[in-house]
């Protein structure tokens, strides 16, 4: 049995050479690697990945962050390319197949279908001297020199270059797009990242309660508001615009004073200018608020028009924080 030391060692082997075949294959993105890249951008099609093994693995992940990226992917295994699915790919299609070797018998099978077919071929392959490689129109080098397995056997260094390797492709492409934080929100509208990134104040004051006084409602409908609406405040409003606020903790203060409290009004007690946020804001941003000014709960307006509270467990709730 290992020592935890001797586990740790392991571990930390793994990772650095892991990191390093990353590191290397840095030094290959060239030329071929840019027009690459504009060839797709510029394409009318789809962008098919393919690949074998641990590589199809890595071709599914890859088909994942170029299809929330914008770039319209399609994952197909070279083995069931070649039993009846190369009828996924369509004329304008590009297909980018992945491999370590680039010379395995489905690839050998595959390569030339594609090319009859006059569909362009991008190879991203860890031996550039392959068939594979020879046969591309596009090269992307994932080559490595071992694998972090001490039997220099198992895909594990490969599969993270070209894992790494297909998100530089990616990410290349989302700013050739000029991908934005709104068209990524329209990928991913579930979840909580997806909240932070569509969802707005308005979206969480709409549920809650909505306190409001007139400037001239007495003492006694100023207490009966907050209480009976749980929110620990309330809004002063006249004619749908927000003139002030009115906290528990002033009418606290109010009672300390010797004040006749049967005169007064709400304009007498309020505070003018409260800390508020615009409703079409994201809700994100509210947290920013929160954060930065050390308070617990905003007034959400609409250009000036009174639409609710927000409270700092809505964040909470909907899971942005």
């Amino acid at each position: 049995m290992k020592t935890n030391d001797e586990i740790i060692k392991i571990a930390a082997t793994t990772l650095k050479t892991e990191a390093e075949a990353v590191r290397k294959i840095a030094d290959f993105v060239n030329v071929d690697f840019a027009e690459c890249v504009k060839f797709i951008h510029n394409s009318k099609g789809r962008l098919i990945v393919t690949g074998v093994g641990k590589s199809a693995i890595i071709a599914s992940k890859i088909v994942a962050t170029l299809n929330s990226t914008g770039t319209p992917s399609i994952f197909m295994h070279a083995a069931d390319a070649i039993h009846g699915d190369l009828g996924i790919v369509q004329t304008d299609d590009i297909v980018l197949c992945l491999s370590k070797s680039g010379s395995t018998p489905e690839i050998k099978v595959l390569v030339p279908l594609v090319k009859k077919n006059g569909n362009k071929l991008v190879a991203l392959v860890g031996n550039i001297s392959s068939y594979l490689a020879n046969e591309a129109d596009f090269v992307l080098n994932a080559t490595v020199d071992k694998e972090a397995c001490p039997n220099n056997l198992a895909p594990t260094s490969s599969t993270t270059a070209q894992l790494a390797l297909g998100d530089a492709l990616a990410v290349c492409l989302l700013d050739l797009k000029g991908f934005s934080s709104a068209d990524f929100a329209k990928y991913h509208p579930g979840g909580s990242l997806g909240k932070r990134l569509y969802m707005t104040v308005y979206d969480l004051c709409k549920g809650n309660e909505k306190p409001l006084v007139k400037m001239d409602s007495s003492l006694k409908d100023v207490i009966l508001e907050i209480s009976s609406k749980r929110l620990g405040a309330t809004a002063v409003v006249e004619n749908e615009l927000l003139k002030g606020i009115i906290t528990d903790g002033d009418l606290r203060r109010m009672l300390q004073k010797d004040t006749d409290i049967s005169v007064l009004k709400a304009r007498d007690i309020m505070s003018v200018g409260p800390k508020s946020i615009e409703a079409e804001e994201l809700a994100v941003h509210a947290l920013a608020l929160f954060q930065s000014q050390n308070i617990t709960q905003l007034i959400v307006t609409d250009k000036g028009k009174y639409c609710g509270f927000i409270h700092f467990h809505d964040l909470l709730r909907e899971g942005i924080i």
